[in-house]
């Protein structure tokens, strides 16, 4: 004989407020331009009142626009452009700029160009397209490079930094290439075989080369090589012979 055992109300609907709670986090899957997922833990951001209005954190009440708000592994809050970490002269960028120019031997001078076109030297800047931080860091970039808070200046000028010289190298140091994927991915610049037909990417090379290559910048010549690129020669007996050596 079958027992039926009564269930307090009371416990019934505590089990179905627990149940129903939503998440304060989100896994979030991203795919970068070769193909490779990623996932993403996104916790969605509090919102606040500022003048009778809902803004998220780091909002201006003054922009009239929500700003986007992108979580990285590792970073359980963004608290806004106020933070400590955001408020960096530009003197401080200089330096991260120098250390990270001179650790992975690309010229500073073409990383403070990118810096210019990409945030005019902003490192709280987010683009429309979710782009963060000094170097404009899209999200799959930074989990790619190890980025845990992309509006971290250290963080973000690094990895762009890496990403970069990982760009001079796949196009065997053709700045042209490599900032055309910079702006609009690999997977774009390799689907047509060399610059995409995008006006915003062959305005985006032309701004950049114009600050890497203004009197004053700075530019090191010959400074980045790359040791695979394929190089041509021809010895004694008049035979052509491509090496990377």
């Amino acid at each position: 004989m079958r027992r039926h055992v009564a269930i307090p109300a009371c416990v019934c609907l505590a089990a179905l407020a627990f149940c129903s709670k939503p998440a304060n986090a989100q896994i979030s899957k991203v795919m970068d331009d070769s193909g490779r997922r990623f996932f993403i833990n996104a916790e969605p951001p509090r919102a606040t009142k500022l003048g009778g209005q809902s803004t998220l954190p780091g909002q201006s009440a003054m922009a009239g626009k929500s700003r986007a708000t992108i979580y990285l592994p590792a970073e359980s809050s963004l608290t806004g452009a106020g933070r400590p970490a955001l408020s960096i002269s530009r003197d401080g960028v200089e330096k991260l700029v120098r250390e990270a120019a001179e650790r992975h031997r690309v010229d500073p001078a073409l990383v403070r160009a990118v810096i210019e076109t990409e945030s005019n030297w902003n490192a709280g800047a987010v683009s429309r397209k979710g782009a963060l931080g000094l170097m404009q860091l899209i999200p799959t970039t930074a989990v790619r490079f190890g980025v845990m808070d992309a509006f971290n200046p250290q963080q973000n000028v690094d990895a762009g930094v890496r990403y970069l010289k990982t760009l001079l190298e796949r196009y065997n140091g053709n700045l042209d290439l490599a900032l055309a994927a910079y702006n609009a991915g690999e997977g774009a610049v390799d689907k047509a075989h060399g610059i995409p037909s995008f006006r915003e990417t062959r305005s985006y090379i032309q701004k950049v080369q114009n600050a890497y290559f203004r009197p004053g910048s700075g530019r090191i010549e010959g400074l980045w090589t790359n040791s695979r690129a394929i190089r041509k020669n021809v010895d004694e007996s008049g035979r052509v012979i491509f090496t990377n050596d």
